[in-house]
């Protein structure tokens, strides 16, 4: 049997605040006049602490700092975390350490502090390359800003990558078939490619409720789907997750541990984590969601975790398979076997994957089950027939 990649042990770190409040985001992110650093600093090194004492023996793969907007984070505070997450589990060299950035938050001086801090890959929200969609989609900074933040990041990080969101209000397909060759000018390894999504709790999703605003028609999101996929694959950065576009060797190794099923610790308030833990398996974490009551609740007693949630072996499944399917390597059955306690036939129908695999959703080679391209495009009917 084929043995899948080892998924790793990842932290990450959510810091919640922003600048301003982007009208398409539905992540736990706020907008604070003041922001008492120190304390801030303080409880994020508390909480790690409560989880390493939860993981003793572990050794990190991957650091993440996401929010929110951590490149407002102090740098101190930065290494401060690294130093401690080494301290607690070790951090060997070259691990792969991301902080996602802005353009307005950049600058060369605090780039390199970063970099010095042992941050070693970037990951900025550019979401657009034009004036008018920049504006619409609530960012603050514009084109040229955006291209000096790429410029930066290559002088100063061994690795870097950044967003662009496709499938925006008017966008066509030859105008993102423009912005794409614009793109591949400036991004060395790595690309993130998300298509628009309307989501509830979001400015846009009023906007759009009340038809103010209107999303380009199925086929044509079909379209720029496609179209994503070809530019890329032809300029040597294929899609290894149905959003993310690396030359081989250059993914995510953070996000792989997710999508991969791995263990990783979240921080942070409203950061999620799924650990296997001595005498109760695999369990899912959640922190408060509410800044200030994560804030508090971590200095007084370490940490702003909610209880625990034991995460059933048929849970387990699904969601290895709804991330596991997402990645173009696949979901290797060893792994499903390891997780749940049984192999995947006695979980699904061999009749539903033989299904799915004449009409070319999915394949299943040797002991891989993997998404085809199709698949990938209609992942959320692929699941439906494995798991309904």
């Amino acid at each position: 049997m084929i043995s899948s990649p080892d998924p790793g042990f990842a932290l990450y770190v959510h810091w919640p605040f922003c600048a301003s409040k982007c009208p398409y985001c539905d992540f736990n992110s706020h907008v604070r006049e003041k922001v008492d650093q120190p304390r801030w600093a303080e409880a994020l090194l508390r909480e790690l602490d409560h989880f390493a004492d939860l993981t003793p023996g572990r050794t990190l793969t991957s650091v993440f700092f996401g929010g929110g907007t951590p490149s407002l984070m102090p740098p101190a505070t930065v290494e401060a975390i690294l130093k401690r997450a080494d301290e607690r589990w070790g951090l060997p060299a070259g691990t792969e350490v991301t902080l996602e950035a802005n353009p307005t938050s950049v600058e060369a001086d605090k780039f390199r502090a970063f970099r010095a801090a042992g941050v070693n890959r970037v990951s900025l929200g550019i979401q657009a390359l034009n004036e008018a969609d920049l504006q619409a989609l609530g960012r603050r900074h514009s084109a040229a800003e955006a291209l000096t933040a790429i410029g930066l990041a290559r002088s100063i990080f061994p690795r870097y990558s950044f967003d662009l969101i496709y499938a925006r209000p008017q966008q066509t397909v030859a105008a993102w078939r423009d912005e794409l060759s614009r793109a591949l000018d400036h991004a060395v390894g790595h690309l993130s490619l998300y298509q628009l999504t309307i989501e509830e709790g979001t400015q846009f999703h009023t906007l759009h409720a009340r038809g103010d605003l209107i999303l380009p028609e199925e086929e044509v999101q079909g379209e720029l789907y496609a179209t994503t996929q070809a530019v890329l694959e032809s300029a040597g950065l294929p899609a290894y997750e149905v959003s993310n576009h690396a030359r081989p060797g250059q993914e995510s190794r953070h996000n792989l541990t997710y999508w991969r099923y791995g263990d990783y610790v979240g921080i942070g308030p409203g950061a999620h984590g799924r650990l296997t833990l001595p005498g109760l398996g695999k369990v899912a974490t959640r922190t408060h969601r509410a800044p200030e009551i994560w804030l508090e609740r971590s200095l007084a007693t370490g940490t702003g975790a909610k209880p625990f949630e034991t995460v059933a072996a048929a849970d387990r499944l699904t969601e290895m398979l709804m991330m596991g399917l997402r990645l173009s390597e696949g979901v290797a059955l060893d792994r499903v076997l390891v997780e749940t306690g049984r192999p995947l036939s006695d979980w699904i129908e061999p009749a539903r994957i033989e299904g799915l695999i004449r009409h070319g959703m999915v394949r299943l080679d040797g002991a891989i089950l993997s998404a085809t391209k199709d698949g990938r495009e209609r992942l959320n009917a692929v699941l439906s027939r494995l798991l309904g």
